[in-house]
């Protein structure tokens, strides 16, 4: 990158002071270049669009890292009835606050996605589902709204609403938010059948995470060449991760925050140079790479690449967000493993019986080896918990019981010395014969 993209309008370090940063509204976005795609995308067949968007590989930035223009040719052709678009802002997964940029001081770019999607789809009705606690990122995205309205950014017979979520991390779950956004208690669904066939209300749905939204707009302005000069091709032969990413760092670092860089560069990198070092001087010690769900980096990968590759190369669920929480020296991995077990446990909707009832027993048996309680078999046990339960292995409807077990396992592994120091070794009794 050699500019920024998605933070044109929102001062982020290398390239401004987060000091300048302030709501953009309806007037300032217009005046620095905003709506010029939407007005150019009306000019073209909508077709176009969708190939437009197909062609440049843009990946979903909500966690899966699936073609955005791919899934928009699952819809099937317009009968005459609704057709939805459901903008995913939840943003409930601990470590992540990328998308909460953009809504807290670009909320037009997000919408302008919003009106290219739904032209370019043939949809009517958008339902901008954000987190229950975002209580001041939903007036200022609830004020954009109403600007938009003011000056005709949607087209004639275009519906566009805000709906809070009640609050819970399951609603993040695409399905689960579908079911919140009809007013039901957010149980994911079974699929099939898919959002993009029956979706809200049993209508076809897309499905679009409020930074891939966003994306759609400099690709529609630019040209899909131009993304791919950014980010970087896969090194296993798997699909290339193209274009820029917004990358939220916590944890111990000296600078954290949200950062626009190409998709492919180091943790290291990012880390060092971006983030200034880790805080104190201290040695790295590992990283939950995007969103706790896609389990932990360890000491020897700290220049792990931060692409859609990362959970091939690296052995985790995946990329996830990109918003990586780093760890030093002094981390007690044991207490980081019981409180995302912790975290999960709560957050279950209890509707599959493996998750509801095996993330309480993992997260007991993480507080009786933190206290020292457990054996050596206890933690045995704890790896075999985690490994049965998911929809890997083909036990429950979503993926949180996944992301549980995915943080767990690869915390045990990865930090094992730490988890036995805490055990009491186990007693196995062995019979020896002697054969005359």
């Amino acid at each position: 990158m050699n500019e920024p993209v998605l933070t044109r309008r929102i001062p982020c370090h290398p390239w401004g002071d987060p000091k300048d940063r302030h709501i953009v509204r309806y007037d300032e976005y217009v005046k620095t270049g905003g709506y010029q795609a939407l007005e150019k995308a009306r000019s073209m067949n909508p077709q176009d669009i969708v190939d437009l968007v197909k062609e440049s590989q843009l990946r979903g930035r909500g966690g899966a890292g699936f073609p955005c223009g791919l899934k928009w040719t699952f819809l099937p052709p317009p009968d005459g009835g609704r057709r939805y678009l459901a903008v995913n802002c939840d943003e409930a997964e601990p470590c992540t606050f990328k998308d909460r940029l953009l809504i807290d001081f670009d909320p037009h770019l997000v919408l302008e996605g919003i009106a290219i999607t739904c032209y370019a789809c043939a949809l009517d009705t958008a339902y901008f589902f954000i987190r229950g606690e975002y209580r001041h990122q939903a007036t200022v995205v609830a004020d954009a709204i109403r600007e938009a309205y003011d000056h005709g950014i949607f087209a004639p017979g275009v519906e566009c609403y805000l709906h809070r979520s009640a609050g819970a991390y399951i609603c993040g779950e695409e399905t689960g938010l579908l079911e919140a956004i009809e007013g039901k208690r957010a149980w994911p669904r079974i699929k099939p059948p898919f959002p993009a066939v029956k979706g809200l209300f049993g209508r076809p749905t897309i499905v679009n995470n409020v930074e891939t939204l966003a994306a759609v707009v400099p690709i529609v302005e630019r040209g899909a060449e131009w993304w791919k000069t950014m980010g970087c091709e896969s090194s296993i032969g798997a699909p290339p991760s193209y274009g820029p990413k917004l990358m939220g760092v916590s944890g111990h670092v000296n600078r954290p925050g949200v950062y626009e860089v190409d998709l492919g560069i180091s943790l290291r990198t990012l880390v060092e140079e971006h983030c200034q070092g880790m805080r104190g001087g201290k040695r790295f010690k590992g990283a939950i790479a995007g969103g706790i769900s896609m389990g932990v980096l360890g000491p020897d990968q700290f220049d792990a690449v931060m692409d859609f590759d990362l959970g091939r190369t690296c052995h985790v669920l995946g990329l996830g967000t990109a918003c990586p929480t780093i760890f030093d020296e002094d981390t007690d991995m044991v207490a980081v493993t019981r409180n995302i077990a912790r975290f999960f446990m709560n957050e279950s909707c209890g509707q599959c019986t493996p998750c509801r009832d095996g993330s309480r027993w993992m997260y007991q048996l993480l507080c009786r080896i933190e206290a020292g309680d457990a054996s050596s078999r206890d933690l045995d046990l704890l790896l075999e918990l985690a490994g049965s339960m998911g929809i890997m292995p083909g036990t429950t409807i979503c993926g949180l019981a996944d992301g549980n077990n995915w943080a767990v396992r690869t915390l045990v592994n990865r930090f094992r010395g730490e988890f036995e120091a805490r055990v009491k070794p186990s007693a196995v009794a062995v019979g020896v014969s002697a054969l005359s």
